[in-house]
């Protein structure tokens, strides 16, 4: 039997979901390493392929609102292995597709079944790690985000130069389905504001409502925080511009450079995820050393991120350099994992304990529609402007939600109402 009270075993949670959301990742990223392959069996246009790569995001993105509403309602232990197993099994079926209709299909349920993580896991998270350790937490386990997307572009590309496109779907996902089950005997769920209990004892109780509104006012009362608003905004923009570069980048590589399957998903992928690892490990301990100084010290951290990865978002379709190139990506994957260490360490901050699944699904859901545009509009424009341009023209993208995320801090810092009361008084001393 597991001792939960243990210091480790908060950790240990880390560790265990960090395995989960790499398979969340690599399964949703293999696709995007055989689109060409995949285009030559089926016969599709680059705009169904990015019906195929927006499937999936429109799915996750209607489906968050719902998962976070559940996510506060029930156990999180049970959403997180239970979507786990879910879509690793459609990550199965996946490889049985024959026709461009099946294949959305199952791209649009995978989005159904992982939408149901990030909420769930990340209160979770915030349930085990307090205001002094909280960033870290979730920097350690965004790095899966990228680890996972390495795997499924790299694996995923290898394979199908080998054994066809369709392999690596059937390791994934049943490798995932395996890690459900062991998961099961592993994870325990933890008491809903219980660290906010050991941070300020005094007024934890009296402040944590675990009580559940109804579904339109759980939703109004986060979204009517402006500080919210502002961070829910900065996310489609960012989201935007990642979910671009995820689904078009192996792609444009094959196409710009001649590259093979293997190289364009191992190039795609590496480079820009490696450098996003080193750089969500600097942003979380950047944060959580902020964030003891400065209301707000978590989102400085995110405009920084978001400012200095501008100019290599601008290179990577501006250079016809291989060397450029791989500068441009190692550069804007450093920064962008500055901005995504603290994404829901930053929402959480600014939300009630007992919000905290609710308010992740809510941010979720509209940013994926965000990332969803973002494939989709590639799809169409890159016929007309040329791929090149419109990956460089995504630096514009990140500058405009730089400013709008300093814009939010400097109101943060003012004092104005932009936090939930019970969240202040639960995340302050």
């Amino acid at each position: 039997m597991i001792d939960t009270k243990k210091t480790n075993y908060k950790w240990l949670v880390v560790a265990m979901l960090w395995f989960v959301c790499f398979f969340n990742y690599a399964d949703r990223q293999a696709i995007f390493s055989v689109f060409e392959p995949i285009k030559g069996e089926m016969g599709l246009s680059d705009a169904q392929l990015g019906i195929v790569g927006a499937s999936f995001m429109w799915v996750y993105a209607a489906a968050a609102p719902l998962a976070g509403l559940v996510g506060d309602r029930f156990k999180r232990k049970t959403l997180i292995l239970g979507g786990l197993i879910f879509w690793s099994l459609i990550t199965v079926a996946t490889a049985f597709s024959k026709n461009y209709m099946s294949l959305v299909i199952c791209r649009a349920l995978e989005g159904f079944g992982e939408a149901f993580y990030f909420p769930a896991s990340m209160a979770l998270v915030s349930d085990y790690h307090g205001r002094d350790t909280r960033s870290r937490a979730m920097a350690i386990h965004q790095s899966s985000v990228y680890a996972g997307t390495i795997a499924g572009g790299s694996v995923a590309g290898v394979m199908a130069d080998h054994f066809g496109w369709r392999s690596s779907f059937y390791l994934f996902g049943w490798f995932g389905v395996a890690l459900g089950v062991i998961l099961f005997f592993m994870l325990k769920e933890p008491r809903r504001g219980q660290a906010e209990e050991q941070d300020a004892p005094a007024n934890a109780h009296a402040t944590l409502d675990l009580r559940q509104p109804n579904v339109l006012a759980s939703i109004w009362e986060i979204l009517k925080t402006p500080m919210v608003r502002v961070l829910i905004l900065v996310f489609v923009g960012a989201n935007f511009v990642a979910m671009i570069f995820l689904t078009w980048m192996p792609t444009y590589l094959k196409r710009q450079f001649g590259m093979s399957l293997s190289m364009s998903g191992v190039s795609a992928t590496i480079y820009l995820q490696i450098a996003s690892v080193l750089g969500v490990i600097t942003g979380g301990i950047l944060a959580d050393r902020l964030a003891k100084k400065h209301r707000g010290g978590r989102m400085m951290a995110q405009a920084v991120g978001l400012f200095a990865g501008v100019p290599f978002i601008f290179l990577t379709g501006w250079t016809l350099s291989i060397p450029a190139l791989v500068l441009a990506l190692i550069g804007f994957g450093y920064f962008k994992g500055m901005y995504d260490a603290n994404i829901w360490a930053s929402l959480h901050d600014v939300v009630r304990p007992e919000r905290r699944a609710t308010a992740v699904g809510v941010m979720n859901s509209i940013g994926w529609l965000g990332g969803g545009a973002g494939a989709y509009a590639v799809g169409v424009a890159a016929p007309i402007f040329g791929m090149s341009g419109c990956l460089s023209a995504n630096s514009v993208v990140y500058l405009c939600v730089g400013l709008l995320m300093v814009f939010g801090v400097r109101a943060y810092l003012s004092g104005k109402p932009v936090v939930a009361p019970a969240a202040e008084r639960l995340t302050t001393t």
